[in-house]
């Protein structure tokens, strides 16, 4: 079987055709557009199918440079630390302390889930956890780290691919099911599609607080404020690459190891507000929103073209089955839970949309779900203050202290 290594500069060129191509499909089919399918997930899946015949007529696959990958989305989270100043944060208020304990009361729910059901399949009941929030709230990284514990304390073969597998499912169904479940909320709440939303991309100003809201208006921009800009994100990638080194680490207790969009998240916080407060800086806040965008689109467009999906073919049927039944779960608890806690209303609707994204994917597909249907109902400034703080921050520590519960419950 050959493997052809796409190198960066050819994994950026196919990455920007994906996204193209998935903005003609979003366009031109109705299905996609009432569905609020996230263009970087239409244009993705269509390039894996594409590859994946490929695959099976000759034996070809592709792998396209992670480490491309891997910049574009910590960009996109040093995007959000420096969009987040601490006034905006308090403006998030007792919404996102209710969303956060929603969205910590599900993590205990999806792991109930993934072990119930891997014991009922004659699975080693850990596996679910692997099937459970290890891989779909926490994603590819938190796959990887929790991968190599399980196969060295719990003696759980493949624990890591599995875990891969596993994750690439979340990250497409979140992406597919956030869009529906915001749509038949909105629809039920008697909302129309917006025409003043979908004017928004013609506007050429933007306030503060509509960072990553619209993610197609365009923005006033300069070469001195990219510079600038750049040379932000240039140090929250630098802080966070320095503070996930094995040196670092070291003088780190064990339960504050952080991965590094964690890092890059944080130090953006810090950043903004050190130099907004100190020296009074006026950050340029339609750059942040540019460069966060495209990272953002790009970030998922790699992703999906490193989706194999003859690997989640091969998964064993109960694997998938209980992959099947937490994306089933997802939908219904947004539709039912987090719908009703968030106040029952067009920003409750759009929080549900975002927790599909992060509760089976990343944060990024829960803007990307988000930006979808705002872009169509007009804007909603709470959902975007809360779900990414929440999703790409908070709900980390939630998971590790509550995934090293059910661990230890199991492996004892």
């Amino acid at each position: 079987m050959d493997t052809i290594t796409v190198d960066p500069y050819y994994t950026l060129i196919i990455a920007t055709v994906v996204l193209l191509v998935g903005r003609a499909l979003v366009n031109k089919i109705k299905f996609l557009q009432n569905f609020n399918i996230p263009e970087p997930v239409a244009g993705g899946l269509l390039a894996a199918i594409i590859i994946y015949v490929l695959h099976v007529s000759t034996g070809m696959s592709f792998a396209f440079d992670k480490g491309l990958q891997d910049a574009f989305m910590l960009i996109f989270f040093s995007s959000i630390g420096l969009s987040a100043d601490f006034s905006r944060l308090k403006a998030g208020g007792i919404g996102l302390v209710v969303f956060l304990l929603v969205v910590s009361a599900f993590i205990v729910v999806q792991n109930v889930v993934g072990v119930g059901l891997a014991g009922a399949l004659g699975l080693d009941p850990i596996i679910g956890l692997v099937t459970g929030s290890i891989t779909l709230t926490g994603g590819h990284g938190t796959a990887g780290a929790w991968g190599k514990v399980l196969e060295e304390q719990h003696h759980i073969v493949g624990a890591t691919d599995l875990g891969m597998a596993s994750a690439t499912f979340g990250l497409v169904l979140g992406g597919l099911i956030g869009g529906p479940v915001a749509r038949k909320l909105v629809n039920k709440m008697g909302m129309k599609p917006s025409a003043k939303a979908a004017q928004a991309h013609d506007t050429a100003d933007t306030a503060i607080d509509d960072v990553f809201e619209h993610a197609h208006q365009r923005r006033l921009i300069t070469a001195n404020a990219a510079v600038e800009t750049m040379a932000l994100f240039a140090a929250c990638l630098a802080f966070s690459a320095l503070m996930t080194t094995p040196e670092v680490k070291s003088f780190l207790p064990s339960w504050f190891t952080l991965p590094q969009f964690v890092w890059a998240l944080l130090f953006g916080v810090l950043l903004r507000n050190f130099l907004t407060s100190a020296f009074k800086v006026n950050m340029f806040d339609r750059a942040i929103d540019v460069f966060g965008n495209a990272s953002l689109s790009l970030f998922l467009g790699i992703a999906l073209l490193n989706l194999k999906l003859w690997q989640l073919l091969d998964l064993a049927l109960p694997m998938l089955v209980i992959l099947a039944v937490q994306t089933l779960v997802m939908a219904l608890y947004a539709y039912f839970a987090t719908y009703r806690f968030m106040g029952k209303n067009y920003d409750a609707a759009v929080l549900a949309a975002g927790h599909c994204g992060f509760g089976l994917g990343a944060t990024p597909t829960a803007v990307a779900n988000m930006q979808s249907v705002t872009e169509r109902f007009g804007p909603s400034h709470k959902a975007f203050l809360i779900v990414p703080m929440v999703g790409a921050f908070f709900i980390d520590f939630v998971n590790a202290f509550i995934l090293t519960g059910f661990a230890n419950f199991l492996g004892g």
